[in-house]
């Protein structure tokens, strides 16, 4: 039985040369955020907010056109299953 991933990391690469990570805890919210916010708004120049859940009181804005790549990262907490 294939394991779940307890989060996603989110690898966003950006245009200057940096590399920033966000996390999702699911890859259904991935997906959504990217649907509905990022890809309307790839061609854009004014910032959009970045979602940071699992930090309290920090937040990050990039400005979409600036993103290049996207990695997908799936994180797994628990130990290694055994049979």
């Amino acid at each position: 039985m294939p394991r779940k991933p307890d989060e996603y990391a989110i690898h966003l690469f950006l245009s200057s040369g940096h590399r920033e990570e966000v996390r999702f805890t699911s890859i259904q919210e991935f997906q959504k955020w990217y649907s509905n916010e990022l890809v309307p708004k790839s061609d854009s120049h004014d910032f959009m907010n970045i979602p940071i859940k699992n930090v309290q009181g920090e937040y990050m804005v990039v400005r979409p056109s600036t993103v290049v790549a996207i990695r997908v990262e799936p994180i797994f907490f628990g130990s290694v299953e055994r049979d």
